[in-house]
């Protein structure tokens, strides 16, 4: 199962739209996961119907609308790994600890809001995944986005993307 990791469009605050690779990514995967900040819901429906099945929260940045049509947290279990998608996890240090007391039951938990990509284990075992933006890279060198795969209950392959600037 391949999945495809987003958070931070701000759409069309920050760019017009998703980059045309990210698109394509859109198009490949069998689960996209969005983590909040998505600004347009314009940009939820476009997803909604391009996208094989989507698994989505709300950000801070989202208005009324957005937070109406999406969770705080999405909670979904894909091959035996369960998944949690949600926008804001707090300052970076402690996360790890902080993230496995809040989400005991979850495996991989998928957040956005800092643009600043993330990939780390608690001790628990629990995987955070931050996978920047790809439209707003802030003091970041690149705007990212993620890619993995779920096989036989493990999360494989997980990569982080860099997108080229533009203009």
């Amino acid at each position: 199962m391949r999945l495809l990791l987003i958070a931070d469009t701000h759409v069309p605050h920050r760019a017009k739209d998703l980059p045309a690779r990210v698109w394509s990514e859109v198009d490949a995967a069998d689960v996209v996961f969005h983590a909040g900040d998505w600004m347009d819901p314009g940009l939820l429906d476009q997803l909604q119907t391009r996208a094989n099945r989507l698994v989505a929260c709300w950000g801070n940045n989202d208005g009324a609308e957005l937070r109406r049509r999406l969770p705080e947290r999405a909670d979904v279990v894909l091959d035996g790994v369960r998944f949690t998608v949600t926008h804001e996890t707090g300052a970076a240090t402690g996360r790890e600890a902080r993230m496995a007391r809040q989400y005991p039951n979850t495996d991989v938990l998928v957040f956005g809001h800092s643009h600043i990509p993330w990939d780390t284990t608690a001790r628990t075992g629990l995987r955070l995944l931050n996978p920047g933006s790809p439209t707003d890279r802030r003091r970041q060198p690149h705007c990212t986005y993620m890619t993995a795969t779920v096989h036989s209950g493990v999360l494989r392959d997980v990569v982080l993307h860099r997108l080229e600037r533009r203009g």
